[in-house]
C-alpha cells in the first residue's frame, strides 16, 4: 500500500527519487519497473507498479472505443503512458511532455493512492488538498451512498 504525501524535489534532469520506504516494495513486486502516465481529470501524473498497470492498460483497452468517453481515456492514459525503471539510487526520469503536462517543477508532492502514487506539483497539490478540504467541509455536499456507509 503507497500511503501518505512526500515533499520531494525533481533534479535538474527531471529525476524523481522514489521514498525510500517503498523501493523494496517495488523491487520485489515489479523488478523496480514502474509507469508513469497523466491523469486525465487532474494535472497531475499517475505512477503505477508495472504489475499494476498491465491490469489497468488490459482493462482500458478492452473498452469499446466507438464510445467517445472510452476513446478519449484510451488516447490520453495509454498514450502518455511511459515505461520506467528506478536506477540505482531509487531515481526515475520523467519525460518532459509529462512534466509539462503536470507542470512539475522542482518541488513536486508524491501522494500514495493504496495501488498507485499521484504526483503534483507542489504547489498545486496544496492548492487543490486546500478546496478539497473546504468541499468536504460543507455541509451542503452531501455524501455518497458508499461513504455513508463507511466508517472511519
Amino acid at each position: 500500500m503507497f500511503l501518505g504525501v512526500n515533499a520531494l524535489n525533481l533534479d535538474a534532469k527531471g529525476r524523481l527519487a522514489i521514498p525510500a520506504k517503498y523501493r523494496d516494495a517495488l523491487a520485489d513486486c515489479c523488478a523496480s519497473r514502474v509507469v508513469a502516465t497523466i491523469n486525465p481529470w487532474d494535472k497531475c501524473l499517475l505512477l503505477y507498479p508495472d504489475s499494476e498497470w498491465r491490469d489497468i492498460a488490459r482493462k482500458v483497452s478492452r473498452l469499446p472505443n466507438a464510445k467517445r468517453q472510452n476513446q478519449l481515456l484510451q488516447r490520453l492514459l495509454l498514450g502518455h503512458a511511459t515505461e520506467l525503471e528506478m536506477d540505482g539510487q531509487g531515481r526515475i526520469l520523467l519525460a518532459p511532455a509529462l512534466r509539462d503536462y503536470a507542470s512539475l517543477d522542482k518541488r513536486v508532492s508524491v501522494v500514495g493512492q493504496g495501488h498507485k502514487f499521484e504526483i503534483w506539483s507542489e504547489e498545486v497539490w496544496l492548492d487543490k488538498r486546500d478546496a478539497w478540504l473546504a468541499e468536504a467541509n460543507d455541509p451542503g455536499s452531501g455524501l455518497s451512498e458508499e461513504l455513508e456507509d463507511l466508517s472511519l
